[in-house]
Parts: C-alpha cells; sequence; structure tokens
C-alpha cells in the first residue's frame, strides 16, 4: 500500500485538491491517504474542507496577521520537516503555484520523497508576473518526480524545459472535478440551493433580483500585482459601468486585503450599503460562490481559476491582467485579457452586455480544461 499525502493552505488549493482527496480515499486497499494543510488561508480554507468533509490528518496553522512571503515560506518548510519524518509519505502532491505548495515540494525535496505536481505546466515566461506565483510553479516543476497537467499546452511547456515525457501526463483539470462535484450537490438538494440564497441575502445581495432574466456581472479582485493604480483603475471602470446599465446587477465580492478595499472607498466612498445596481458583499465560501457563479451572465476577475471553472458553466471571462498562464482559454475564446485598462474593461463588459452574437461566441466555447475526470486518471497513474 503506498502512502500518499497531499498537501494544500489556500482556498483555491484546497478547492482543486479536496476531489482528489475523495478519490484517493476510494481505494482504501491501494492507497493509505493523508492530508496536511497549512492554514495559509485559514478561515477560506475551512469552509472547503467542511464542503468536502475532509478531516485533515496534520495542520500547520502557519496563518498569522500581515504575514508575508518570507513568514509563510520558512514556517511551511519548518512545519514540513516535522510532519515528513513522523509519516515518510512514498509521494508528496502538491498543487499548482502557491508558496505553500512551493516550500511543501522543497521539504519533500529534502528528505528525498517524490514529488507529484498537479496542474503542472502553467507558464507565463515573466517570474514577476504574476508574481509570485510565475516563480512558484517553476521551482515546483524542477523538484517534482510526477507532473500532472492540465492542458496539452501546459505539456508542452514542460518539455520545453526538458521534463521527460513519461514523467508528464495530461489530465485536464481537477477544478472541473470540483465544480461539478458541487453543482451538482447544489441541484440536487433544494433545501441547499435555499440556504445559499439565505446567505447571500444576509450579506447583501438578494438573487431573487435576477428574475426574469435579469443580467449580472460577478466581479472579483485580489491580485498583489494589482494593488494600488490598478485596482483605481479597475473600480472606476465599473462605477462607469453601473452606471451605463442600471438594469444589470453587479456583484463584487471583497477580499478581506486592505489593498482590494481602500480603492474600492476611494472610487465608491466609506458607506457602500445603497449603491443602486452595485453589491459590494463579504467574501463568499465556495459553494456560495459557484451558486452566485452559476447565476451570472459574466464573470469579470483578475483570478487564476475562475478562468477554468466559469467558462465549464458556460460563463464568458474577462480577466483583469496584461499576462495569463492559462493561454488555452484565450485560444479556445472562453476568456479574454482587458488588464487594467480602464477603456478596454468598460469596452468589453459593453460589449458582452448588448451583442448577443459576440456573447454566445464566449459563452458557448468548448472549455479546454477537462471533463472532470482529471482525478481519476492522477489515481490511476499512482496506482
Amino acid at each position: 500500500m503506498k502512502k500518499v499525502m497531499l498537501v494544500f493552505g489556500t482556498r483555491p488549493e484546497a478547492i482543486k485538491m479536496a476531489p482528489l482527496v475523495k478519490k484517493f480515499q476510494e481505494y482504501p486497499n491501494d492507497f493509505e491517504t493523508i492530508v496536511c494543510v497549512t492554514g495559509q488561508h485559514r478561515e477560506m480554507l475551512d469552509q472547503v474542507l467542511t464542503i468536502f468533509d475532509i478531516n485533515p490528518d496534520y495542520d500547520l496553522n502557519i496563518m498569522k496577521q500581515g504575514q508575508d512571503l518570507y513568514d509563510v515560506t520558512s514556517r511551511v518548510l519548518m512545519g514540513m520537516r516535522d510532519v515528513l519524518k513522523e509519516v515518510q509519505p512514498d509521494v508528496v502532491l502538491v498543487h499548482g503555484d502557491t508558496t505553500t505548495s512551493t516550500a511543501a515540494a522543497l521539504a519533500s525535496f529534502y528528505q528525498q520523497i517524490p514529488v507529484g505536481h498537479v496542474e503542472a505546466g502553467l507558464r507565463t515566461h515573466n517570474i514577476y508576473n504574476p508574481w509570485p506565483e510565475e516563480m512558484n510553479r517553476q521551482i515546483t516543476g524542477r523538484i517534482a518526480t510526477y507532473h500532472f497537467s492540465p492542458t496539452p499546452l501546459s505539456k508542452c511547456n514542460l518539455l520545453a524545459e526538458r521534463i521527460k515525457e513519461d514523467e508528464i501526463t495530461v489530465t485536464g483539470n481537477t477544478v472541473i472535478d470540483a465544480l461539478y462535484w458541487v453543482v451538482d450537490k447544489i441541484k440536487k438538494d433544494n433545501a441547499l440551493s435555499a440556504e445559499l440564497e439565505s446567505v447571500l441575502k444576509n450579506i447583501g445581495y438578494d438573487v431573487n433580483r435576477l428574475v426574469g432574466g435579469k443580467k449580472l456581472v460577478l466581479i472579483t479582485g485580489h491580485r498583489r500585482e494589482n494593488f494600488g493604480d490598478g485596482f483605481i483603475n479597475m473600480c472606476s471602470a465599473i462605477k462607469t459601468l453601473i452606471e451605463k446599465y442600471p438594469e444589470v446587477d453587479f456583484v463584487y465580492p471583497m477580499h478581506l486585503n486592505p489593498n482590494v478595499r481602500k480603492p474600492i472607498h476611494e472610487v465608491f466612498g466609506e458607506d457602500l450599503s445603497n449603491l443602486g445596481n452595485m453589491f459590494f458583499i463579504e467574501p463568499l465560501e465556495y459553494l456560495s460562490f459557484v451558486y452566485l457563479m452559476e447565476k451570472s451572465t459574466i464573470v469579470l476577475t483578475d483570478s487564476g481559476g475562475i478562468q477554468e471553472e466559469a467558462p465549464g458553466l458556460g460563463k464568458p471571462v474577462l480577466v483583469m491582467r496584461d499576462t495569463t498562464e492559462r493561454p488555452e482559454a484565450l485560444e479556445a475564446g472562453t476568456v479574454k485579457l482587458v488588464g487594467t485598462d480602464y477603456d478596454k474593461i468598460v469596452k468589453e463588459v459593453s460589449a458582452l452586455l448588448e451583442e448577443e452574437e459576440y456573447y454566445n461566441q464566449m459563452s458557448k466555447a468548448v472549455n479546454p480544461y477537462g471533463d472532470g475526470l482529471a482525478c481519476e486518471k492522477i489515481v490511476k497513474i499512482l496506482k
């Protein structure tokens, strides 16, 4: 029996690793499945663990107020040292491009434990954009023994870096597995749907406003490289759009980081409670976010994972970044880059709201990130 340890610490990682944990647990005769969380995101991580009913075997609980990259890296590295010595797993699986994944991979390397990299091979080839994610995933890629790539393009990126072909498997992205699992859970459970509707209403948005075909633009923003002028431009564009389209609802679950909230208040004022068709709400746990995304018309974001998830639900995505490590979505036509350019954001949102043919081209494009069977493929490789 193989000991497989899955390590993750942020909400996006948890969402993408949770279905993989559940899949390994379906094979108790083949695998001893051990879950270690770092707590790089605390409350948001715990929400996902609850949704998927996952109880970690180890919790490093590293999060502290005002932590920076030095804090996260060193605390994960030191915490993993003791856990790995105790467990001695046969393989450690990490995800994507977080500081947790890189530090956990490095800790495993120091003990000569093979690393499997889930979502391997994404690249912008600009180490400062996105920062620090691009360098994180490159470092993890150099350490890994198993590379689970979401798409053929990500495999090509690894081959170009002289990773051996027999060490790479194209699996699709596990986020689609998670998305389909959650959407199915919501649709089958009327009480859960009612509960999620109530949660949204309590924090400031009533989904009953969407009855009758009313449109919804769902907005998220949190990236470090957009702090400052970038967020001011984004918020200014959104303010123009809410005035231009009073019949459309704009909902923005605000990240907790003060660098995100400060420019929102600078553009919209201190009181965000009565802005007509603009709804600033508190961060959403994953189920509520998927529920709202499924009801949205357009998604405006600087997130990485949403570029994969929203197209799975047929939602066009406008990405407020200058580069993306997910060019497959650009090529497929499911996403479009608008950067933090005020004019581009206003123009592209307007086009999707007004031009039906343009909207259909994006919403009906085939999602390049898989069919929801990525976890099964990963388990089969390790079997």
